[in-house]
């Protein structure tokens, strides 16, 4: 009898000891994830609201200062540029159900027409997109049909970005750091994952700077095809809910990724796109949806060095959601 109760013992030692790898298939699930509970309490406890002002429409843009831009250009010091978006995409597929339109014209004229929110195309957020029960960032509370009238918005629309997006920007490669080519549908990223890799970078995230979590997702589609990344149905890595303490903390202006970020399934239950959905609504972090990141991964790497100068000049669309956009960024 004591030896089969050593041998029990010894059975759930090894079981309790099994490693779980932070960001791996195996961080996935609501045991894994944070609570409703938790999540509505953050909605509070971290919120930016009323921070600069109940009249403030730019939220953590504020953070990119006068003295942070002068920072940020001092980060150049090769003049070498490389580009954060994807190609314009004209053909349909799973991931891209509304292909960008293009018809010629004339010989030297063309026409293109996109609807730029989803998983496919490279773009802005801006802090009219996405709300809570009809109230966006800042408390500010539209009545939809007179937002659907006046054809946009009143407050916190990308036309607030006008002058443009001049800041220090962070890679945060989360394949590098763990040896692979790119992470699989419904990786976790957590925020145990992204202190590690700020670790293997000898950075940290400072105030006012735009972090750009790369998760593979365009090297997975050139090596098996594209598949559905879609907010509830689909499957896609990403940052799950415990890195938004994180954002705050660290006071990071704007957050992008090669997807919407936010892992899909969600790892908060009755959430949709929970870091993707309170950045945007709670903290005020304008989007960048859909980078391409490989090239930068390269850069970055040959580099030894995941900082570099970003710049970004967003469509003035007044009342707009969003823009299409190509973010730069400068060695």
């Amino acid at each position: 009898m004591r030896g089969m109760l050593l041998g029990l013992l010894a059975v759930a030692l090894a079981v309790s000891a099994s490693p779980v790898v932070p960001g791996s298939a195996q961080t996935g699930g609501a045991a894994q994830g944070v609570s409703k509970a938790q999540y509505d309490r953050w909605k509070t406890e971290l919120s930016n609201w009323g921070r600069w002002g109940r009249d403030d429409q730019i939220g953590a843009m504020n953070l990119v200062t006068p003295a942070k831009r002068r920072q940020a250009a001092a980060l150049v010091k090769e003049g070498v540029s490389v580009s954060l978006a994807r190609d314009v995409d004209t053909e349909k597929a799973v991931d891209n159900p509304q292909p960008y339109e293009r018809q010629m014209l004339a010989i030297g004229s063309d026409r293109f027409g996109v609807a730029f929110h989803g998983v496919a195309h490279t773009h802005l957020d801006s802090l009219a997109h996405i709300h809570y029960d009809g109230v966006f960032y800042n408390g500010y509370k539209p009545d939809a049909d007179a937002v659907m009238k006046a054809g946009g918005h009143s407050r916190n629309s990308i036309v607030n970005l006008k002058s443009g997006i001049f800041t220090r920007g962070v890679l945060i490669d989360i394949p590098r750091l763990k040896g692979v080519p790119y992470l699989e549908p419904g990786t976790i990223i957590t925020r145990q994952d992204v202190e590690a890799f700020e670790k293997f970078a000898g950075l940290t995230v400072m105030p006012g700077d735009a972090v750009f979590i790369r998760t593979g997702r365009w090297a997975r589609r050139a090596a098996v095809g594209p598949w559905d990344l879609g907010r509830t149905a689909g499957l896609r890595p990403g940052p799950g809910a415990s890195v938004i303490p994180w954002l705050k903390e660290r006071d990071v202006a704007l957050l992008g990724s090669d997807v919407p970020p936010s892992t899909s399934p969600s790892d908060v239950p009755g959430e949709a796109g929970p870091v993707h959905d309170f950045a945007l609504v709670s903290l005020g972090i304008h989007l960048f949806d859909n980078c391409d990141l490989e090239a930068l991964a390269e850069a970055a790497a040959s580099r030894k060095r995941w900082d570099f100068l970003l710049t970004v000049a967003p469509l003035p669309i007044r009342g707009g959601t969003g823009s299409p956009v190509n973010p730069i960024a400068t060695f």
